[in-house]
């Protein structure tokens, strides 16, 4: 591959944590034009199309989403060698904690995991579930993924990715229900939803988003609770498109007109935000909410 770099695989991986050339540039402390030349270098050197230009940014091809896992491999050998020649511990001895919602969490740990595992074969990983906002003072965790930015000095948050989320139902609760054409047809069907003393981020005030007269006869802290009873016909409830979706006993209701869009972010101390254990990790998880953003933002 003629002219291939390792400075190129590490622009694309800036382009497509960011989708934009300008806050790539930024990152990387270089120009635009200069972030825009390195991808179209690479792209040549590949006879590869990586990126789709569109007036919203830069959105990876499936060549671009096969290619995340080598580059990302790339990074945190370059991360390895770095810390190796600087004396730093390896990357490969070490506990992490990683803090985040039940959802993500969860999808993490079906969808993940085993990328995580197969990258950094040396980390011990404690995964904790973010019911509420951990002790920033205490340093909890290493990690967090949270619904909302930390506004707290010694933090640095970064976007991580958008999603999506829809109203799903049992298909034999639906078959024997008032038909729902439109979203003030929901208002005769029974809902689950959040306890709202207990709703921690405002993120997950899902149902007034769907319609404001709406009113859960069903609420549990836990979103997986919510799952259930709509499982079993007993409800409606919001879910993201990542849980939803992918449950064979739930299916959309009103999909092509309910459609919510979250945001998580990614959040680090800055004591340690740039250490290389922490910047391979922040890189594996950017690179892989581009592989699964398919999944995760569903299309109107």
């Amino acid at each position: 591959m003629a002219d291939f770099t390792w400075d190129d695989l590490r622009f694309f991986l800036a382009v497509a944590r960011s989708g934009q050339l300008s806050e790539a540039a930024r990152h990387l402390r270089t120009s635009h034009v200069t972030v825009s030349r390195r991808i179209d270098r690479l792209e040549q050197a590949l006879a590869l199309r990586l990126f789709e230009r569109n007036p919203k940014g830069y959105a990876l091809t499936s060549h671009g989403r096969a290619l995340i896992a080598s580059a990302q491999g790339m990074a945190a050998q370059a991360d390895q060698l770095r810390a190796d020649l600087a004396g730093e511990a390896p990357l490969r001895q070490s506990l992490m904690r990683i803090a985040a919602p039940e959802g993500f969490g969860s999808y993490f740990s079906n969808c993940i995991l085993p990328a995580f595992m197969q990258q950094f074969p040396g980390i011990a990983l404690e995964l904790i579930a973010l019911p509420q906002i951990m002790s920033l003072s205490r340093r909890e965790t290493e990690v967090s993924i949270t619904l909302d930015p930390i506004k707290v000095s010694t933090y640095v948050s970064e976007k991580l990715t958008d999603y999506t989320l829809g109203v799903f139902g049992a298909p034999s609760y639906l078959a024997k229900a008032p038909p729902i054409r439109t979203r003030n047809d929901l208002l005769d069907h029974p809902f689950g939803g959040y306890i709202e003393d207990m709703i921690f981020a405002p993120g997950l005030d899902y149902l007034g988003d769907v319609h404001p007269q709406i009113r859960p006869v069903f609420k549990s802290s836990t979103i997986f609770n919510q799952q259930a009873a709509a499982r079993e016909g007993l409800v409606l409830c919001v879910l993201p498109h990542f849980l939803g979706d992918r449950d064979p006993a739930l299916e959309p209701v009103l999909g092509d007109t309910v459609l919510l869009r979250r945001h998580y972010w990614l959040n680090c101390h800055r004591d340690v935000h740039m250490a290389p254990r922490e910047q391979a990790v922040r890189r594996f998880l950017f690179a892989q909410m581009q592989v699964h953003a398919p999944t995760l933002q569903a299309k109107p």
